[in-house]
């Protein structure tokens, strides 16, 4: 189980597989497992004079949740350490489900794979249709699956990029699972890390969900050939956003018509070319 959300346990393991292979399960390093609970047993009488025990757990949340994530960190470390060796371009991709992520990815990948080479790390909590999708465009891509894990974590992607072992000079794009939350407290090793809202969530979205917008790079607004028919400021939601990132940079695109799409393409070539 996740000691900072909740999330996880036992029935919701962690799979990794490619399109077409066999599923590999990732085996967790024992810091989800081994939380600090204290179980004490304390017998009760009752009126009748029956008596029966409750079994009471105490935890140590906020000791749990430090080691967690000191872990991810060490494994974030070991990630980007490897990332720099093979001389990858590592992106973090976050956003809420329904932002177009996955299409932004696909539209990306078609209209530079013949430029650039790309692999990629899709995570969801189930079915490989996103890395099918990504597959499809003969794109190197692996799968991995977190049960009922709301987050990827930096020790999955590593299990992961070693079994999809993308060529030197890469660009790897990592779509987290869609949430807004707890990936903002995962570092993956990853070089940038860019939140795509769309413009169908609402321009307060930096303001409900601060720490995703304060450890991203960049901030790609998504469907915005939809602005026409909804109730959107535009400004107001970049406004919220360097409210919470001054740094924060701006691209807006629709994925579905290609416009704006070159900047962002622009970027990603300069970026690249840094290493």
């Amino acid at each position: 189980m996740c000691g900072t959300c909740g999330c996880g346990g036992p029935e919701g393991q962690i799979s990794i597989q490619k399109p077409g292979s066999d599923v590999h399960h990732h085996h967790e390093n024992g810091m989800h497992d081994h939380h600090d609970h204290h179980h004490t047993d304390h017998m009760h009488t009752h009126a009748d004079g029956s008596t029966h025990s409750h079994e009471h757990s105490h935890r140590t949340v906020i000791e749990v949740e430090q080691d967690i994530l000191q872990h991810n960190d060490l494994m974030a470390a070991r990630n980007r350490g490897y990332f720099e060796a093979k001389k990858l371009f590592v992106i973090n991709l976050v956003s809420s489900p329904g932002s177009g992520k996955t299409s932004l990815l696909e539209r990306t990948l078609k209209d530079l794979k013949k430029n650039l080479s790309f692999a990629v790390i899709e995570g969801d909590q189930q079915t490989l249709q996103d890395a099918n999708r990504i597959d499809a465009l003969d794109i190197p891509v692996i799968q991995i699956n977190t049960g009922k894990g709301c987050h990827l974590e930096s020790d999955m992607v590593f299990d992961a990029v070693k079994q999809l072992d993308p060529k030197n000079d890469s660009i790897l794009m990592i779509e987290n699972v869609g949430n807004l939350v707890c990936p903002s407290m995962f570092d993956l090793g990853e070089r940038k890390r860019v939140v795509i809202i769309s413009v169908t969530e609402g321009e307060d979205k930096p303001l409900k969900y601060p720490d995703m917008f304060l450890s991203s790079d960049i901030c790609i607004i998504n469907k915005t050939d939809l602005l026409p028919y909804l109730n959107f400021d535009l400004e107001k939601l970049k406004t919220y956003a360097l409210q919470i990132n001054p740094k924060l940079q701006f691209f807006e695109v629709s994925a579905t018509n290609g416009q704006g799409m070159e900047q962002w393409y622009d970027w990603l070539k300069k970026e690249r070319k840094h290493l």
